[in-house]
C-alpha cells in the first residue's frame, strides 16, 4: 500500500509541477499561493483552491507534510493568497486535526474533488488574513 501511495505521489505532483502548476500561474482567475521558499528565499506560487470567508482563506493540501508549498510555510507562515484577482497577506497554519473530507465539503467542488482523487495524504490549512 505504501508503495503504491509514493508512486501516486510522485507521478502526481511531477505532472503538477511540469504542466498543471505553470499553466495555472498564467491564468488569472486562478487562486495562487504565494510562500517564501525555505532555501531560497525566493517567492512561490502554487495554483490552490480553496474559499476566502470572514476574513479565512481555507483549503486542503493533497499531500500533506511532503508538499513543498507545506515545508515552506513550517518555515516561514508568511504568505500571501490571489482570490479573484487580488491578493491578501497572511498567516498560514496547517491543521492535521482538522477533518479534511469535512473540509472538502465546503470548498469548491471541482478542485476538491480533484484533491479526494489524487491526494495520498490529505492536510487542511487556514490562512489568517491580516492585509
Amino acid at each position: 500500500m505504501a508503495r503504491s501511495s509514493g508512486f501516486k505521489h510522485r507521478a502526481v505532483t511531477a505532472f503538477q509541477r511540469r504542466i498543471l502548476n505553470p499553466m495555472g500561474r498564467r491564468v488569472k482567475s486562478q487562486t495562487l499561493l504565494e510562500t517564501t521558499g525555505r532555501t531560497s528565499g525566493q517567492p512561490r506560487r502554487t495554483p490552490v483552491g480553496g474559499r476566502l470567508a470572514d476574513g479565512e482563506f481555507w483549503f486542503v493540501s493533497e499531500h500533506g507534510e511532503k508538499s513543498q508549498y507545506i515545508r515552506n510555510i513550517r518555515a516561514n507562515p508568511r504568505v500571501r493568497v490571489r482570490v479573484g484577482g487580488r491578493w491578501y497577506e497572511g498567516v498560514a497554519t496547517p491543521l492535521p486535526e482538522d477533518d479534511t473530507r469535512a473540509r472538502l465539503k465546503k470548498l469548491p467542488r471541482g478542485n476538491s474533488a480533484a484533491v479526494k482523487m489524487f491526494g495520498t495524504d490529505l492536510l487542511s490549512v487556514r490562512v489568517d488574513i491580516t492585509g
